[in-house]
């Protein structure tokens, strides 16, 4: 069998008699050149069945025209639609997005981190995992002047462009609103404090309840990832006996979910008996019965952010990087899972008042 030999621009610019520089600007585009004439290489270049070689063009203007982006996993609503926003606003300047996913390993990112730095990326957007504490591994960004950002998950001190929500705000938000409707024992379960949205969060659930003068309880709140199978072990300790809590903020949707099911399971009465508010705005949470109140993070928000923070670091080649952080702002959607009971005797009290 005969090796196959690639076609390059030379081959095309022969079989139509044009100049090497002529078939390449009409692969890329350039103004100066016909349509009539881009279409006529085009045509030729799929005939001939050429490739271009982006690794090659990389090299040699020193730019991949590729940005690399790291999030914790694809799967989840929020990282996914911040990544589709991400890849689609950056396309819209003529750059390809390399998706990976960490998975939440701190192995896998560290990895990750060097190969996309091989890959000669242009820029790097990260979403870090639970558990990343040291930043060091995303080093050689920096050394390089390559733009890195860093969005959602975020590091506390390190030096560079910081995308996140307003997440003390929206733990503060959920656990007064809760207390607002008349729970009174408000348990809260969080992602590890290890990430940075998690300890911003619980800064919020405690401000909250030291406002309105409610002791803060460490059996009322639990430190785990925000799986349905770890929601399903929190339920059976809260739920072991009574008393039981009036109100729940779970720092997930899938945990909200989790919870509201468990308690149907338990006879519970959502929003009677136990209230529940979730936090991400997934879907899932307005289709649900009853449907869940929720924090909405405007994932397109965030998206759209990212994206611009990238370009407009792109279009300072060399310039160091600095610290800098914008807060994407958070709203709390009630739902009927947080709703306030209908009581005869407190309508009649609120009248006697009046």
């Amino acid at each position: 069998m005969s090796k196959r030999t690639e076609k390059t621009i030379v081959d095309i610019a022969e079989e139509l008699k044009l100049s090497v520089s002529t078939v390449s600007r009409a692969l890329n585009n350039h103004p100066n050149i016909s349509t009539r004439t881009k279409e006529k290489v085009k045509k030729m270049a799929n005939k001939l069945g050429y490739r271009p070689n982006a690794m090659a063009a990389g090299l040699r203007n020193n730019k991949s025209r590729t940005i690399g982006l790291v999030v914790p996993r694809i799967s989840m609503f929020f990282p996914a639609t911040i990544s589709t926003v991400i890849q689609n606003k950056l396309h819209e300047h003529g750059y390809h997005v390399l998706i990976c996913q960490s998975n939440d390993s701190l192995e896998q990112e560290i990895a990750l981190a060097e190969t996309l730095y091989s890959t000669r990326i242009d820029a790097l957007a990260v979403s870090s995992t639970l558990y990343t504490t040291d930043f060091s591994h995303f080093d050689i960004f920096k050394d390089n002047n390559i733009p890195l950002v860093f969005f959602d998950r975020v590091p506390k001190d390190y030096k560079v462009k910081v995308v996140k929500g307003d997440d003390y705000l929206g733990g503060y938000t959920v656990t007064e609103h809760l207390i607002e409707k008349g729970c009174k024992d408000i348990v809260h379960i969080s992602g590890p404090l290890t990430c940075s949205l998690y300890t911003e969060r619980v800064a919020g659930y405690k401000n909250a309840l030291r406002k309105h003068k409610i002791p803060f309880k460490k059996s009322r709140i639990f430190y785990q990832e925000l799986t349905k199978e770890n929601a399903l072990q929190a339920c059976e300790k809260i739920f072991a006996r009574p008393p039981y809590p009036d109100g729940v903020f779970a720092a997930n949707d899938t945990t909200a979910i989790t919870i509201l099911e468990y308690c149907r399971k338990k006879n519970l009465r959502v929003p009677e008996d136990i209230k529940i508010v979730g936090y991400s705005n997934d879907p899932r949470a307005e289709i649900i019965t009853p449907s869940i109140t929720s924090v909405d993070q405007f994932p397109a928000i965030m998206g759209e952010r990212v994206a611009k923070a990238l370009l407009e670091l792109l279009q300072q080649p060399g310039a160091p990087q600095r610290y800098s952080e914008e807060l994407v702002p958070i709203q709390l959607i009630e739902r009927a899972s947080s709703a306030a009971p209908v009581s005869t005797s407190k309508t009649t009290v609120k009248k006697k008042a009046k």
